[in-house]
């Protein structure tokens, strides 16, 4: 099956400034993709953004994010899912207060 990954951008807050209601629905996403035929091939949550270190062009390195915007990549999930539609549907499961999901096949190498 392929997998595609599943990026979470959203504002940043305090972990326990996430609302109870989108914190149940994040903890509960696994098992909801299990029972749609689906696997999580792995989920991570992201350190804040001004933790990031980013190198540019040339090996310059950097403190912070490369770019400056209103929602941080905030976390992944990989899936293995039958298709495009699947992945969506799953996305769709993701509860987000301000930001946005993208799903993005993986290439099979």
């Amino acid at each position: 099956m392929p997998q595609y990954a599943i990026l979470i951008y959203e504002k940043e807050v305090p972990v326990e400034e996430i609302p109870a209601d989108v914190m149940e629905a994040n903890l509960a996403a696994p098992a909801k993709i299990e029972a749609m035929g689906a696997r999580v091939v792995d989920e991570k949550a992201l350190q804040p953004a001004s933790t990031a270190t980013t190198i540019h062009k040339g090996g310059v390195v950097t403190d912070g994010p490369f770019l400056e915007t209103k929602e941080a990549f905030a976390g992944i999930f990989v899936v293995e899912c039958r298709d495009l539609d699947q992945a969506i549907d799953i996305a769709k499961l993701l509860p987000i207060m301000e930001g946005g999901v993208e799903v993005r096949p993986l290439l099979e190498m």
